[in-house]
């Protein structure tokens, strides 16, 4: 079962509202100065030149006075809740320029994506959370891109974890 703040179920089970749902993304890489903050709503204005708009959350340790997440047009296929499948999702980005295709191909290891989904009225309350996913793909064509993450299987994790010796299996050894 799943937390969810009362704001949130208020707003499911309202008939109309005006709170709308909005998904954090927290981009590393160790080739990155510093990571990359990306959100799907467009709460607050930044900046007026250039016009820029945001989310202000503290999410992730981020102080949101100097290090806002920047709203991109973006839609996004969240990770399945499924107990045998590994966590995995998109995000495609819209109207992207050319610099981000430049980056995206200039990475040959995997980068890493948090993601968690909030309201854009209280967005330092995380309604739903995903860590360490690694992105994986990022297919680029004419005015988007589909990046694609995933989480590493349960199943291809190494079982047991070392040697079966005396030390760790005594049971085996009598």
């Amino acid at each position: 079962m799943r937390r969810v703040s009362l704001n949130a179920r208020l707003a499911q089970d309202a008939q109309a509202t005006d709170e709308i749902y909005c998904a954090l993304f927290y981009i590393t890489h160790p080739s990155l100065a510093k990571p990359i903050r990306i959100s799907t709503d467009n709460t607050v204005r930044l900046s007026t030149e250039p016009l820029m708009y945001g989310t202000r959350s503290t999410w992730m340790g981020t102080n949101p006075a100097t290090d806002p997440f920047l709203w991109v047009v973006a839609s996004t296929l969240l990770p399945s809740d499924l107990d045998d499948a590994p966590a995995a999702g998109n995000i495609i980005l819209e109207n992207v320029d050319n610099e981000i295709a430049i980056l995206l191909r200039s990475f040959t290891d995997l980068a890493v994506i948090n993601m968690a989904v909030v309201l854009a009225e209280s967005p330092n309350v995380i309604e739903a959370e995903w860590r360490g996913l690694n992105i994986v793909s990022a297919d680029i064509d004419a005015g988007e891109v589909m990046i694609a993450f995933n989480r590493e299987d349960i199943g291809d994790e190494y079982f047991p974890g070392g040697r079966m010796t005396r030390e760790r299996f005594p049971g085996l050894h009598k």
